[in-house]
């Protein structure tokens, strides 16, 4: 036998060998969380054309299926009440594979960009949080970064038990949702943190989603309109590597301090292209049994704003459809504030413009209208907002606001009021606007002395700064600048000082009542 017969029989059978052995995908795996009292999904990779066997240490039942041409494979087989410690074990032929450690609880997937993927050790009180995260029954899941331009199988990441080690370096928001639910309901919790730092909503929808709708469609045109012009964006970055390099020579000729490497352009960046996202963070969990998501995302969208009211819905929609567990939970946090363009002119100060033009107000409209869709929920975060920095530390108010979402709407908590203030409609009185509101709680409240963050305006679409007070479960709003009123608007702004709350202490959401055009369609 020649030797190039040889290596090619050796790759064959090492091959035939490595196909037939079991292959699970990372998100089932050893400490793993699966959703209580449904059927689950398990799934993997033998043989062609083999029987599998499934046994679970919770149940007498065998479970069989038969591996497709492509060697996949998958049951679902019935969970028990929350509980654990148990075991699954898999067999096809001589093989077998045991998972271990499998709790039975709530799972949870995060999602979103940065301050999703933000981490405990970076948000307020870190060093006290951490040391106080040993919660065996918690368990974490990190979906590895990366893109593709087709949806892959598998994804990196490995299940770990909460613990300081582990909780330090997870999702923050993701974390303090997930341990509020695991307080109040005092049962397992999963969760699986698949957040990229810097991301456009349209990275993390399914590509025909958006091919296949008029209003979507321009994501996809414009990334191939990018990819034509690619020569162009790499001859630019070439030219600033080389200037870079330049004032390497001469900051190190001088004894100064090197300048950083200038970062690519951002039309070469896979991450912001249309469903490279999905493909391999999103994707490959379909179809891991979930109780429902948790998002936070949107500052990658600000710079087109308005269409967002589109892409959001239906990028919830594709997941659901994709996912085939009906309408579960979708709950996601509303922007907080920020801006420094808003440093030297603060809002609420009635002798300064009003900025009407923002497109942070824009997007958090479009999150609200997003409500129209069943079984979804917004926590407000206004006021978590630091003006320098688009990542606000505090994450616990904003992961305890969606788990009041989860324990009243998905859990059936009573009695716990989960939302702040949501505009309802408006009334003219005279000179004055009444805005009436859903979601006050056992009444409306101010944070401070007076109202801020309201502005009037009439006919002529001219805002100026208003006063504003609570009157029973509405606010009056007024201006001696404007006699006839016929709009108001609330904390419409990137950064602005608003201070309307429930007395349940969950802040009001931007609004506005008038439907003048926008700036960013």
């Amino acid at each position: 036998m020649c030797r190039k017969q040889f290596v090619f029989l050796a790759l064959v059978l090492f091959a035939s060998a490595a196909y037939a052995e079991i292959k699970l995908p990372a998100i089932i795996s050893d400490n793993m969380v699966l959703q209580a009292q449904t059927k689950v999904p398990i799934w993997g990779w033998a043989e062609a054309q083999s029987e599998i066997k499934v046994t679970c240490s919770w149940s007498p039942t065998e479970y069989t299926a038969h591996s497709d041409s492509n060697g996949r494979w998958l049951v679902k087989v019935d969970t028990p009440k929350s509980g654990g410690k148990y075991e699954i074990t898999i067999t096809c032929g001589q093989e077998s594979k045991t998972i271990n450690n499998i709790l039975i609880g709530e799972v949870w997937l995060c999602s979103g960009q940065s301050n999703m993927e933000w981490l405990v050790m970076q948000a307020n009180n870190a060093e006290k949080e951490i040391s106080e995260a040993t919660y065996p029954d918690i368990r974490l899941f990190k979906v590895q970064e990366g893109t593709s331009k087709e949806p892959v199988d598998d994804c990196n990441g490995q299940w770990k038990v909460c613990s300081p080690k582990s909780a330090a370096k997870f999702s923050a928001v993701g974390y303090f949702f997930g341990r509020e639910i695991y307080k109040r309901l005092n049962v397992p919790v999963g969760l699986i943190n698949s957040s990229f730092g810097g991301t456009p909503a349209e990275a993390w929808t399914r590509r025909e989603i958006l091919e296949n709708n008029d209003d979507l469609k321009r994501y996809p045109e414009r990334d191939a309109i990018i990819e034509k012009q690619r020569g162009k964006y790499e001859r630019r970055y070439d030219q600033m590597l080389e200037q870079w390099q330049k004032d390497v020579n001469a900051a190190q000729a001088s004894g100064a301090k090197p300048p950083k490497k200038p970062r690519g352009p951002q039309e070469l960046e896979e991450k912001f292209k249309c469903s490279r996202l999905y493909n391999v963070m999103i994707h490959p969990l379909i179809p891991f049994a979930i109780k429902g998501v948790i998002w936070y995302q949107g500052e990658g969208n600000v710079d087109k704003a308005f269409p967002y009211r589109k892409l959001f819905p239906a990028m919830i929609k594709s997941w659901r459809e994709e996912w085939k567990q009906g309408d579960f939970p979708f709950y996601y946090v509303q922007l907080a504030s920020f801006g420094v363009d808003m440093k030297k002119t603060p809002a609420g100060l009635p002798n300064l413009e009003v900025p009407t033009n923002s497109k942070w107000a824009e997007l958090r409209e479009g999150q609200l209208m997003t409500l129209s869709l069943p079984n979804t929920g917004m926590a407000v975060a206004m006021d978590v907002g630091e003006i320098d920095t688009i990542h606000p530390k505090n994450k616990q108010d904003v992961g305890k606001r969606l788990a009041l979402w989860a324990l009243a709407k998905t859990y059936g908590f009573k009695n716990i009021v989960y939302s702040g203030p949501l505009y309802k409609k408006m009334e003219i009185e005279g000179d004055k606007a009444r805005i009436f509101f859903e979601q006050t709680g056992s009444g409306l409240m101010v944070k401070g002395n007076s109202l801020k963050g309201f502005a009037i305006a009439g006919a002529d679409e001219k805002f100026v700064w208003a006063d504003a007070k609570i009157d029973g479960d509405t606010v009056l709003v007024w201006s001696k600048q404007v006699k006839n009123p016929t709009a108001v608007r609330y904390g419409w702004a990137d950064w602005i000082d608003c201070n309307l709350y429930n007395k349940e202490g969950l802040p009001a959401a931007t609004f506005r009542t008038d439907n003048f055009p926008a700036m960013t369609k």
